[in-house]
């Protein structure tokens, strides 16, 4: 998986943005205003990403693959992980991650905010 693949998934959920409010060097993805990933531009060999998490599955990610999966880098180390490409899984699990990040920050949006995202 590289960047690009991370990109063209993130942009193919409803309503995503995305957006460079840390600086030219992260890119944030965004569903109705809120962050379910960060990603930097500037990493060249080894490739990661920080999504969002129910802390009990981030918990046991990173018991299951730590060398893949670690506490959220610059984050709530509760509820983001750190996860990087090209280590002990595949890409289609890579993706199930950024799929629930989405999932977790769309279902914690008011009703409202949904509401114009449909």
């Amino acid at each position: 998986m590289n960047i690009e693949d991370i990109r063209e998934h993130c942009l193919t959920k409803p309503a995503v943005t995305e957006e460079l409010p840390f600086g030219p060097d992260t890119l944030v993805f965004k569903v109705g205003g809120k962050v379910f990933l960060l990603v930097g531009l500037d990493q060249v060999e080894s490739l990661s990403f920080n999504v969002k998490c129910n802390p009990d599955v981030a918990v046991e990610l990173r018991l299951n693959y730590p060398e893949t999966v670690i506490p959220g880098y610059h984050m709530n180390k509760k509820h983001w992980n750190t996860v990087y490409c090209n280590r002990q899984l595949s890409d289609e699990r890579l993706r199930t991650f950024i799929d629930d990040s989405y999932a977790l920050v769309y279902n914690s949006l008011s009703k409202a905010v949904k509401a114009t995202i449909k």
